[in-house]
């Protein structure tokens, strides 16, 4: 195969003086042809690239119709912009189907794959161009990836720590922001900033699940009910001091279900949840009855339970089961999240962390089984502000150590 013959270039002096020889010395030929020929020659080009010459510096002149030095320049310019447009526009369309999910700034070892999967089609510097990253943090990136050794003492501790945190993340099955993961991570001995995680978690596109909020009691004005002997007071200096109720619903394929729960407030342990298909007393029974059998409340005095003002709550079924095992009652204002507000709270965090977080949902037993295993979660294992961010059986387990000390000390 033949190869293609690449003219050489020249420079503006040589083109001028070629073009000045031409026209000193045009009369001492017959003919342009025969003086481009000659003084060509003798200069050690073309006679061609000579005649083109001569003819744009008459056309830059004026003396000749065409596009000018200056015209073709300008034209070049637009055709090379439009080009670095088509491909920018290109690179877009790539990028905003590859980052949809990741927000106004990618994070930047999704950029550094984006690059690494297109830089043969468009080249590593358009697409730095492009993308808000320099070629320099990809060629250092790259050159790390290749040798571990050549990355910077804060990019190996920020893989060690990445590491860590998406197992947290994980563990949490993606429940966790960045204040509970670096809770969990200094629980476990681990040295690290919240600003760290924070970084590092924006880094990674992991962020915590949000909470909505919906009403769900239903009151009923003509049934009494008792008094409100909580006050929007929800503390308690021990266990089985005081229970709040409350329950929520969500939809499934087969219909509503309704989740209802019992809370201890002492460490904001639950202690009685069920799940039922039916808005009824008795599935609120079940929840409180379970309470009951954990806590061994067959002689409950001092025990208070608080809840709304729902029809379930203040049935006649319901009360004479408190009442049976030494219970007070106590019942909130209608339609005030406040005067409930514990409980509202624990249950905005069961539909954030689970019935949003793992829906759409097929069936009863299926959100039967995925609560099970959160209040498992949540009791054993999550980490809560209110409680110096231990768990509520670490919470219990340690008044009650403190209890047998003192009674030895006593």
């Amino acid at each position: 195969m033949d190869q293609k013959t690449v003219p050489p270039r020249y420079t503006a002096e040589f083109r001028e003086r070629g073009v000045r020889l031409f026209r000193d010395h045009r009369n001492d030929y017959d003919s342009d042809n025969a003086a481009y020929r000659a003084i060509a020659s003798k200069l050690g080009c073309s006679k061609d690239s000579l005649r083109a010459w001569c003819v744009q510096a008459a056309r830059d002149a004026g003396e000749r119709a065409g596009p000018t030095s200056e015209d073709k320049a300008r034209i070049k310019a637009l055709e090379r912009e439009n080009r670095e447009l088509r491909q920018a526009n290109e690179i877009l369309k790539k990028a905003s189907a590859y980052f949809c999910p990741s927000g106004a700034r990618p994070p930047v070892p999704q950029m550094i794959a984006f690059i690494e999967e297109y830089r043969e089609a468009f080249g590593v510097e358009p697409i730095c161009r492009v993308l808000p990253i320099a070629s320099s943090s990809y060629y250092s990136h790259a050159a790390a990836a290749r040798d571990p050794d050549l990355a910077s003492a804060r990019a190996k501790t920020d893989a060690a720590d990445a590491q860590e945190i998406l197992r947290v993340h994980e563990m949490s099955k993606g429940r966790y922001g960045a204040r509970k993961i670096w809770r969990q991570l200094h629980r476990e001995g681990w040295d690290i900033a919240r600003c760290t995680v924070e970084r590092l978690m924006k880094g990674l596109g992991l962020q915590g699940v949000t909470r909505g909020k919906k009403k769900t009691t239903t009151p009923d004005p003509a049934t009494p009910c008792p008094l409100d002997k909580v006050n929007r007071n929800f503390t308690a200096t021990a266990p089985n001091q005081l229970w709040v109720s409350d329950f929520t619903y969500c939809s499934t394929w087969r219909g509503m279900v309704y989740v209802a729960f019992v809370i201890d407030v002492f460490a904001r342990k639950i202690v009685g949840w069920r799940v039922s298909t039916s808005m009824s007393t008795s599935f609120v029974l079940d929840a409180l009855n379970q309470a009951i059998c954990q806590r061994r409340q067959n002689q409950a005095g001092g025990l208070i339970h608080h809840s709304d003002r729902g029809s379930q709550y203040l049935s006649i079924r319901y009360s004479e089961r408190l009442a049976e095992t030494g219970i007070d009652a106590s019942v909130g204002s209608v339609g005030d999240s406040y005067d409930n507000a514990l409980a509202e709270n624990i249950i905005g965090l069961f539909k954030t962390e689970v019935i949003n977080l793992f829906g759409p949902w097929k069936s009863a037993g299926q959100i039967e089984w995925e609560t099970l295993k959160w209040v498992s979660w949540y009791n054993t294992e999550r980490l809560h502000s209110a409680i110096g961010y231990s768990t509520p059986c670490e919470a219990e387990e340690a008044f009650f150590r403190n209890l047998s000390a003192l009674d030895k000390v006593a």
